[in-house]
């Protein structure tokens, strides 16, 4: 054996399934590597895909993390940004059990890398007191990992929080940027989590190297700033590892071993037919937001496939719903149902979205740009609608829209985010029915081969993973217990305090 690799994800299905393709993408190519994912107990992970990974591959094996407290734990369901910013005290408050877990763990066996999600930047601190060689996993692409590692130049560029400029931010390899599109992690310094975004830029650029989910071709332009150093101008940027693109596989089967029946319904519609609308697992709107969804994709005339979900609590109409548990259908306009019956279908809550966006019935995917999501558009070689929700993904749609051309813009109202059921309408047709919708068809599928060519035989991905395993195999892997880590990275320290010393440099 060559040693064992530990990965670290953050809480969240999607990051925890896009590490484990990671691991099953390294165990595949480099066999002689043992791998082992160690799991957050706070927020707990899911125990079914957990346990299905285990079963499906035994080669990765997982740790879970001794349980810890965590103070005013209702940001776990509270707004995104205090959402992200406990997920990063989270991980925190992980740190000695962390130590004590890598110490184990290298009894055992020599640790060759520890592969950290950007979330999980306070692991840092403990790996490299341990003498641990640390690489980072960018779960989203090279144009969002430009974007935040240039966030100490916008810092210095920007003397204040600059979300309510006039003017473009200019960020090396992106088109020009409106501050509506920037994350209010980076554009608003104001809220708690600025500090814990700007110390992960700081450190990202420190490690032994970045590992990112994407391939070379499909980000040309953000991919040739990093590696001319122009995100980090102060200092040499890490090696950058394009190994992706890495998709989990589908779940299309539901508990009971059935067939999803939506598969069902679109084997019965024609062939690029069907517009696909999914927002990730956060994607809720309030019920005024969903009506003028279904106004638009009626008066459109366009074969649809909705995954709804019902609106957040404090919706007034989900407040005085006199159902304990309203359907989804119930906040939409009446009768829409059976009008589009036939050329619609509504799933509540989930369906499969590997095996929907690869059905040959499927032409275009609404999406709030979400990187796995992404991913798997271009994979499969449909057109997007660019809906973006919240943290990176209006950055994302940006690339998407202006830089690569790979999908169209869905634009909300400035005043209160709102999208027309006039605009939706107007931009559905022009995916599914126009020449310029047919364009960007055309560059999907292009794109699509391309993925495929990266991750085959003499690939650039299978090279960048290549080149990430010979760094590793250079690695000493010899732990280095001889220091304290609770004096040299503050477990349970003043968080604060380091930050704030961190950026006034």
């Amino acid at each position: 054996m060559d040693g064992s690799i530990v990965l670290y994800p953050s809480p969240g299905r999607g990051h925890l399934a896009s590490m484990v393709e990671l691991a099953k993408h390294i165990l595949r190519h480099h066999p002689s590597f043992s791998i082992t994912v160690l799991l957050l107990s706070t927020p707990p992970p899911d125990t079914h895909f957990v346990a299905a990974i285990s079963a499906s591959h035994p080669s990765i094996t997982f740790h879970h993390l001794p349980s810890v407290s965590v103070p005013n734990s209702d940001h776990l369901s509270s707004s995104p940004a205090k959402f992200i910013f406990s997920t990063f005290e989270i991980v925190r408050l992980h740190n000695p059990a962390l130590h004590q877990t890598l110490v184990s763990l290298s009894m055992s066996s020599a640790i060759k890398a520890f592969v950290i999600d950007f979330f999980c930047n306070s692991a840092f601190g403990v790996s490299a007191s341990l003498n641990i060689p640390t690489y980072y996993y960018y779960t989203s692409g090279a144009s969002g990992l430009a974007s935040f590692l240039y966030i100490p130049s916008l810092h210095k560029k920007y003397p204040e929080s600059f979300k309510d400029l006039d003017v473009p931010i200019q960020i090396p390899g992106f088109p020009p940027v409106s501050p509506r599109d920037m994350p209010m992690a980076i554009s608003d310094r104001s809220l708690m989590v600025y500090r814990h975004f700007f110390d992960t830029a700081v450190q990202m650029a420190n490690s032994a190297g970045i590992i990112a989910n994407t391939f070379d071709s499909f980000e040309a332009s953000a991919l040739r700033a990093l590696r001319d150093g122009l995100c980090v101008p102060d200092r040499a940027t890490p090696p950058t590892y394009c190994v992706g693109p890495l998709l989990a596989a589908g779940g299309g089967i539901e508990g009971g071993g059935e067939r999803h029946e939506c598969l069902g319904w679109l084997d019965s519609q024609p062939t690029r037919s069907v517009l696909f609308l999914s927002f990730g697992s956060m994607g809720v709107f309030s019920t005024r937001q969903l009506k003028e969804m279904a106004l638009g994709l009626e008066r459109s005339g366009v074969r649809f496939l909705w995954v709804v979900r019902v609106p957040p609590p404090h919706d007034e109409a989900r407040r005085t719903s006199a159902e304990l548990e309203p359907s989804a259908e119930s906040f939409l306009p009446d009768g829409f149902v059976d009008r589009t019956r036939g050329r619609g279908m509504i799933v509540e809550s989930w369906a499969p979205q590997v095996e929907v966006l690869s059905h040959g019935s499927v032409g275009g995917f609404v999406t709030h740009c979400g990187w796995n999501s992404v991913l798997e558009a271009v994979c499969h070689g449909v057109p997007m609608l660019a809906w973006p929700l919240y943290a990176e993904q209006r950055l994302n749609r940006v690339y998407l829209v202006e830089e690569m051309k790979l999908a169209l813009s869905v634009t909300d109202s400035e005043e209160d985010g709102l999208v027309s059921a006039d605009e939706l309408e107007d931009r559905v047709n022009e995916l599914m029915r126009s020449e310029k919708g047919r364009a960007v068809r055309d560059r999907v599928l292009a794109m699509r081969d391309a993925a495929a060519a990266a991750l085959g035989d003499g690939g650039s991905s299978r090279a960048a993973l290549a080149e990430l395993i010979g760094s590793v195999k250079a690695g000493s892997g010899k732990v280095d217990v001889s220091d304290s880590v609770t004096s040299s990275v503050g477990i349970g320290g003043d968080l604060d305090g380091a930050s704030a010393a961190t950026i006034s440099t």
